[in-house]
Formats: structure tokens, sequence, C-alpha cells
């Protein structure tokens, strides 16, 4: 994925102005969020996805676990030395990722089967990822303290809405900077 890494520099002094003006938002925006439950809210409104798109997990003792969605921190935790997991992997080699194919991808899929805020009355939304960003969060030594996933959930491509954008995955390394600096992912390190 290395060429979906890099971010494409601003044609003009007003775009990259107006860049700059939408990271301070951003960081604004996290940290001001006091808790799990408004960080969450305030990351899938960042990114117009369903509450259940976004995932942030903790790096503790070399496991990943899940901050949010809460339903996802009971069924486990992932092992940073996991070859399957895209967190993980996103955490050995603190490297965004872009994925608007995921269902090809090989990954572990066991908290996929998990439906988040399942209730009888709730209408039938797909489970299975169809397209996925994976950022890490570092602190300022360089040191992984999380990873942050924004993810397109369908029941195929098509119904999973568009793809993400080098846009996209540029807006999510700003608000993986920013998480760095929010009390709930430095707890229990």
């Amino acid at each position: 994925m290395g060429q979906d890494n890099q971010i494409t520099g601003q044609g003009t002094s007003a775009a990259a102005a107006a860049t700059a003006f939408d990271r301070k938002a951003l960081e604004r925006q996290i940290l001001n969020a006091g808790t799990l439950e408004q960080c969450r809210a305030e990351l899938y409104k960042i990114f117009g996805v369903q509450p259940d798109e976004v995932a942030l997990l903790r790096l503790e003792k070399g496991l990943l676990r899940f901050l949010f969605p809460s339903e996802l921190n009971a069924v486990g935790s992932i092992p940073i030395s996991s070859c399957s997991a895209i967190a993980a992997h996103t955490a050995v080699t603190k490297k965004v990722d872009l994925f608007n194919n995921f269902t090809k991808v090989k990954h572990a899929s066991i908290f996929e089967s998990v439906k988040p805020g399942a209730a009888s009355s709730e209408e039938l939304r797909p489970a299975t990822i169809q397209k996925l960003m994976s950022a890490p969060v570092l602190d300022k030594a360089d040191r992984v303290l999380g990873v942050v996933q924004i993810c397109h959930k369908g029941f195929d491509l098509a119904s999973a809405g568009p793809d993400f954008t080098l846009d996209d995955l540029q807006k999510l390394e700003l608000v993986a900077r920013a998480l760095a600096h929010v009390g709930f992912l430095r707890e229990q390190r």
C-alpha cells in the first residue's frame, strides 16, 4: 500500500491554508470530546459513517483492545503479533492503510460476526466490511498508543457507499495525531 500511504501536496497556497484550517478544526473536534462516546460520535460525524463503522483500539501489553465499539471489547483483543489482523499490521508498521476492496484482503473476520448495538427492534445492518482505512495513533516518541479504523460496511461493494480517497486518508492521519493527546488512550499503558 506504499502509494496510498503518501499524501499529495496542494496546488496553491489557498488550498494549503484551507487544509491547515481543517486540520485545526479536526483537532479541536477530537480534543473537545471528553468521553469515549463523544469521541466516537465526533469520528463518525467527521467521516460521514455509521457509529458501528468506527473503531478505536488501545495498545495494552502487546494486545490491541477495543475501546469502541464496546461490544468488541468483550469478544477479545488482537495480539500485535497477529499475521491476519489489519489493526496489528497498522500498529507494527506504524503506517496508514486504505483498502477499497477489503473483502479481497486476507484478514481476521471474527470481529465482523459481532453485531454492535444489536437490538431486536433495529433494522438489519450489514456486518461485512467492504472498505477500510486504518491509522496508528503514535505519541511524540513515535510509540504506538493504539489504532483508529474507519470502514464502510455493506452487503457488497456497491451498497457500501463511495470509495475512500487519499483526502479521507489524510484526514484520518490528522485525526490519529489528535487522538494521541486524549487521556483515554494513555490509560493502562
